[in-house]
């Protein structure tokens, strides 16, 4: 195995559009590292990222948004005040990856690329808009957080390209986001369903919305349905109704171990409903 510390992206790219063998990044490594030692993978060229200026920083756009370095620790992320108050539902997703020390070290773009529909920070990103921007042989592009993800284990990322910074856009007023997801356990589990819902407020009438599920298909899905369902209303029953019935029509789950198909569809509705009253009163300053 061959390990590189590049000082930029652009020397990062370029080392993995030249390699020819298993190529990893390494940012925080909670992923790679446990496959690793699992005998799952043996990268023939490891990108460790850690020394790029830069990863590990969490900065305020010039339009009121954040940019989020790619070996953020999730520790970090749930310790900004500025970004929980902007974004608590970005941060208490990732804020349920794994334990207390995988907090020390997991990573949002780690988690996000690792490809898992059940990953608990990236509806959050969906339903904040979040973009990322991806260093590649042929420069710099940036896409949204939804168009990453391809399945299981996969991303949509070409050979030599790396995401090298989240970004999310300015929170503004009247506007709130909040993460729910069920699992069988009281924590450290992997979502049998995830929920992440953001919206904004003009007096009590929600004027936009984005939904996200998770854990529920292939990859984590914006269900637009669910938003046209609770826009223009100001969450009255009728509303958290349609919202719930357009979650459980986008679901298209599997059944294992740890879920019923029929049951995640039911259960989807279920979350959207709650994770929608919670960013609705966050909206509102009623909670925090």
């Amino acid at each position: 195995m061959r390990y590189h510390s590049p000082t930029d992206f652009a020397s990062a790219s370029a080392l993995a559009a030249g390699a020819s063998g298993v190529t990893r990044f390494l940012s925080g490594g909670t992923d790679v590292l446990v496959q690793m030692r699992a005998g799952m993978v043996l990268p023939d060229d490891l990108i460790d990222l850690k020394k790029i200026p830069g990863v590990s920083d969490i900065t305020q756009t010039a339009g009121g948004g954040w940019r989020i370095g790619v070996a953020v620790p999730g520790i970090v992320l749930g310790a900004h005040e500025g970004l929980k108050a902007d974004w608590p539902g970005v941060v208490e997703g990732m804020n349920l990856v794994g334990s207390t020390q995988v907090q020390g070290r997991a990573t949002l773009t780690g988690n996000l690329c690792n490809g898992s529909p059940a990953a608990d920070s990236v509806p959050g990103l969906v339903a904040a808009g979040a973009v990322v921007e991806i260093t590649g042989p042929t420069g710099v592009r940036t896409v949204a957080v939804e168009a990453i993800p391809a399945g299981p284990g996969k991303t949509t990322l070409a050979k030599g390209e790396l995401i090298s910074a989240i970004v999310l856009p300015a929170r503004g007023d009247n506007a709130g986001d909040a993460y729910l997801r069920f699992i069988p356990r009281t924590e450290m589990d992997i979502a049998v369903v995830g929920c992440a819902v953001s919206l904004r407020l003009s007096g009590d009438t929600i004027t936009e919305a984005r939904v996200a599920l998770g854990a529920v298909a292939p990859t984590v899905l914006l269900v637009s349905a669910a938003a046209d369902a609770i826009i223009g209303t100001t969450l009255d029953d009728a509303a958290l109704d349609a919202l719930a019935a357009a979650a459980s029509a986008a679901a298209n789950p599997i059944t294992d171990k740890r879920g019923t198909k029929e049951f995640r569809v039911e259960i989807a509705g279920v979350l959207a409903k709650r994770a929608a009253k919670i960013a609705f009163a966050r909206a509102k300053g009623e909670t925090a």
